[in-house]
């Protein structure tokens, strides 16, 4: 499976905060003389987050909120439906870009953490503290069950490699069930946890640690409907006192803050060069207004106006929520059928402060603290414990300013309440389309979400929107089948 063969690019290992973000090796290195102390070990742990880092900039957000009722996008002749388009609308193949790009990206990943684990019982290593040993280990455990669960929430079962692998093993490793690649992912993030809490002492902010390892695991058993496993999992994340809910939703998408309090875990990214930069605020602007939303009317975005808010997203903001603001913006210019009017768009992602083109560097949260306060209510009201649920969705509302109490909700309210609270307090960062899937909910929220979106806009394909339970799973893009003789899922 030439895809996920282990390919050691030495010249890519670039890292994900102020501290790691921009490491790279001075010269040309082999393998002989390359692992000597944790110096180098931190630069094999810095390439692990590399793909992760391309992945959310390029493509996770198709995959997981674009598809959603969220998002959809604003036509133009350049992009037309294109290959992102046709995903919004549910017209699905095997041979769209969009899915190639996040499969390989992700087995990119997993190579890489599997080189970094198998590497690191090398003897004559030379560890200053043997807690950075313990650091690198537990980010490439907690890396590699990432980025399998992105895709066994993508595709289904999955080729599971867990170990280097040459281009004639890669060939005969097939499928994995559902089951064994979820298996692995709780294995892979127990073992994550573990290591990182013998490296307390050389933590840093931006990379995993222990709560992260320990908020996703909370996060896989919730999807996996493991309820007592996950409310145990997540207490342990909200008892440990280190993350709390910031006073200002807005100050979480502030690029010059970069907050380490609320979120547990991001994506980081930087505007000192195109490679660590991202480039949302220029993807998901209306295409027409030109510099206005973005401030850099040098840059050309007609390619833009993606992740467009929906009216089921806009409407879904109860009355005085002060996110709504935050995630919404709102640009009074042409749209796609010639009409002036005032045109949504995702605005928690800023436009660059200094980098005088489209470098953006605002990081993308994958774990919050609100998550872990939402996730653990629900885990809680389903084991029937409503009344011990409610205070901690209350937590949240209180920050959006609906201060309202919702004491007397009963377990089916609370139940829909967490949903909806859900979709606003995450909006735009890919949870979305996961939440609808995992809650039984997304056949019939998407199919009444098409008939809106097709009513509204007239260039989207007749035959759009039709969804059927196999649609739940991406399909396997069409190399994976055909060369390496992988299964592809039903109806494709």
């Amino acid at each position: 499976m030439k895809k996920i063969i282990y390919v050691l690019a030495l010249s890519l290992m670039t890292g994900c905060t102020n501290k790691f973000l921009e490491l790279y090796p001075k010269s040309t290195l082999n393998e002989g003389n390359f692992y000597q102390t944790e110096v180098e070990y931190t630069l094999l742990a810095n390439g692990c987050y590399v793909p992760l880092r391309d992945n959310e900039k390029n493509n996770h957000w198709i995959l997981a909120e674009l598809i959603s009722d969220n998002a959809s996008f604003q036509n133009n002749v350049r992009t037309g439906e294109a290959s992102r388009g046709v995903i919004d609308q549910f017209i699905l193949v095997g041979d769209n870009v969009a899915f190639s790009a996040f499969w390989n990206l992700s087995y990119n990943g997993i190579t890489r953490c599997n080189k970094l684990l198998s590497e690191l019982d090398r003897e004559g290593v030379n560890w200053s503290k043997l807690s950075f040993k313990e650091r690198c280990a537990g980010e490439a455990l907690f890396l590699r069950s990432l980025y399998y669960f992105n895709l066994v929430r993508q595709f289904g079962g999955v080729p599971l490699v867990l170990a280097p692998t040459t281009s004639q093993e890669a060939v005969n490793i097939k499928r994995s069930t559902e089951a064994q690649v979820y298996d692995s992912i709780i294995s892979d993030l127990k073992q994550a946890a573990e290591r990182f809490a013998k490296a307390k002492d050389v933590e840093e902010v931006g990379r995993a640690n222990e709560l992260s390892a320990l908020s996703l695991l909370g996060k896989v058993y919730l999807t996996l409907g493991k309820y007592a496993e996950a409310e145990q999992t997540l207490k342990t994340v909200i008892n440990s006192g280190k993350y709390a809910l910031l006073a200002n939703y807005a100050d979480l998408f502030n690029p010059a803050k970069k907050d380490f309090k609320e979120t547990i875990f991001a994506v980081q990214y930087s505007e000192n060069s195109a490679e660590l930069a991202n480039r949302f605020i220029f993807l998901f602007a209306p295409h027409t207004s030109g510099g206005a939303v973005t401030n850099r009317p040098n840059i050309n975005i007609v390619g833009a106006g993606w992740n467009q808010p929906t009216d089921d997203l806009i409407n879904a903001f109860e009355a005085g929520d002060t996110r709504k603001a935050v995630s919404i913006g709102f640009w009074n210019g042409l749209d796609w059928d010639n009409v002036v009017r005032p045109i949504p768009y995702c605005a928690k992602y800023k436009a660059p402060i200094s980098a005088p083109d489209d470098r953006s560097g605002d990081n993308f949260p994958v774990l919050r603290y609100s998550d872990v306060l939402l996730m653990y209510a629900e885990a809680l009201n389903e084991l029937s414990r409503t009344g011990e649920a409610i205070p901690y969705v209350q937590q949240v509302r209180n920050r959006a300013g609906l201060t309202a109490p919702v004491a007397a909700l009963g377990k089916e309210a609370l139940k829909t309440l967490i949903a909806k609270e859900r979709q606003v307090e995450f909006c735009f960062e890919n949870q979305r389309w996961y939440d609808l899937k995992r809650t039984g909910k997304a056949v019939e929220v998407m199919t009444a979400h098409g008939i809106r979106e097709k009513a509204k806009k007239t260039f989207l394909y007749p035959e759009g929107y039709t969804l059927t339970p196999n649609k739940l799973l991406a399909p396997i893009p069409v190399n994976e089948v055909s060369i390496n003789k992988l299964t592809q899922n039903p109806g494709y």
